[in-house]
């Protein structure tokens, strides 16, 4: 769906971080051993919300997810559009859809921090866990 929705949209696509590029991100930022994660975790979650991709965009009716981490517009950022927005993370969602990812990082980490791990993801939920994520790290 996400290739299908970068294909169809024009200027949706951002920059597509190569996993390896991704693994080191996640590990300069202090994602293992976070909250109870792995890189793995974090790497799978990236995949199947984002497909490692900067500008990936979802509309989920009532509210939009942005960016890389798939942060969404009803809880955690302000895109002027959801109604009753927390804004939690005291963003603009514009500011997820950009290469520079240093925004994003410190909003999936508020989620991941409030949550005790990963479960708001459903990408993550649905795809990765209980599984071995080994391959999503392996060789980098």
């Amino acid at each position: 769906l996400l290739l299908f929705l970068g294909l169809a949209l024009p200027g949706t696509q951002g920059k597509v971080i190569s996993r390896c590029e991704m693994v080191r991100i996640l590990r300069r930022h202090g994602f293992e051993g976070f909250e109870g994660t792995t890189v793995a975790d974090w790497m799978c979650l990236v995949k199947y919300e984002s497909g490692y991709n900067t500008k990936a965009y979802n509309n989920n009716g009532p509210s939009r997810d942005y960016g890389i981490f798939q942060i969404n517009s009803k809880y955690w950022c302000n895109d002027g559009k959801t109604a009753g927005s927390k804004d939690a993370c005291h963003i603009s969602c514009s500011k997820l859809l950009n290469d520079n990812i240093e925004d994003d990082i410190r909003c999936a980490k508020k989620i991941a921090r409030e949550a005790h791990g990963l479960s708001p993801w459903y990408g993550w939920k649905n795809h990765c866990r209980g599984r071995n994520l080994s391959s999503f790290v392996r060789g980098c």
